[in-house]
């Protein structure tokens, strides 16, 4: 049943949907519910899969690519043709751990800046998979980490917001053409 959702794992000259970048109103709104799982939500997440592999992704959430849907995509293994990507529709975090990881992530939204951000080691998350069942996953590692920042995104909230050294911040986003200004600082 699962493989009627796989893609291949590969760059396509032309991704099917358009990456919104650090700045884009679209970014900050929160991403409504999906009710119904069906094949045009089936549909969204395959685009989705092409449009994070041709743009070297580990993760990509549906308002990334202007679709204010609570969808996200997870591949942590992109070079393992064998390795299933996950996909979460309204993905929930139901409890984490009270150890904390310092890790450097990126974003998709955000390319070319890298830059430290404190979260939890391990999340135990609820969501509906591609085809409406509930699942529960207890995840940790780069997985809970990217997981983590996706269901960020689902709420309006961006990596940047979480960076605690802001003069680093600043320093990096100016060098890469974004305005600090986007950033709305989380307090920790």
């Amino acid at each position: 049943m699962a493989a009627s959702l796989a893609v291949e794992k590969k760059k396509l000259k032309n991704p099917p949907l358009q990456l919104h970048y650090l700045g884009d109103r679209v970014l900050r709104q929160p991403a409504k519910r999906v009710s119904k799982v069906d094949e045009s939500i089936r549909d969204i997440a395959r685009k989705m899969l092409q449009t994070m592999y041709s743009a070297d992704g580990i993760g990509l959430a549906a308002p990334q690519v202007g679709i204010n849907k609570q969808i996200l995509v997870i591949d942590i293994h992109p070079d393992d043709p064998e390795a299933e990507p996950l996909v979460m529709i309204n993905p929930v975090i139901k409890d984490f751990s009270e150890d904390l990881e310092v890790c450097q992530e990126g974003c998709l939204s955000i390319p070319g800046v890298y830059l430290e951000v404190r979260r939890p080691a391990m999340v135990e998350v609820a969501y509906k998979d591609e085809w409406g069942r509930p699942q529960l996953i207890l995840a940790g590692g780069l997985l809970a980490r990217a997981i983590q920042h996706e269901i960020d995104h689902l709420t309006g909230v961006m990596f940047v917001d979480r960076v605690e050294n802001q003069a680093l911040l600043r320093h990096e986003l100016s060098e890469h053409g974004f305005t600090a200004s986007a950033v709305r600082p989380i307090a920790a």
